[in-house]
């Protein structure tokens, strides 16, 4: 039995085979067999430093939190981020606020 590659968005190592696709039963993404298997674009901290998969971090400013009055202090660690596409590109959970996303250019790996 041929080994199938780990899922390009999430790493699971759970992908099966769907006719021509590949189908990854955890975040459902399905790519064309042969294709993305590192595509995924590299995320760096503000120092430049790449972000992986439940790496910890820590917000270097001061940020307000969309729709509440709390406000992220600098400082703040956070750990097991979950890097994501998109403008937002990290997901994570702070102990206070619950999950959020967050940009990379306001956080340092630690």
């Amino acid at each position: 039995m041929a080994e199938l590659p780990e899922c390009p968005k999430c790493s699971s190592e759970y992908t099966y085979e769907d006719g021509s696709l590949l189908v990854c039963p955890e975040c459902s993404h399905e790519w064309k067999i042969g294709t993305e298997t590192e595509e995924q674009a590299i995320i760096k901290d503000t120092n430049g430093n790449k972000l992986n998969d439940g790496d910890a971090v820590t917000i270097i400013k001061d940020l307000k939190v969309k729709g509440s009055s709390s406000v992220l202090k600098m400082g703040t660690k956070v750990k097991s981020i979950r890097l994501v596409e998109g403008d937002h590109n990290i997901d994570c959970k702070i102990d206070g606020f619950g999950a959020m996303k967050l940009k990379s250019e306001f956080v340092k790996k630690i």
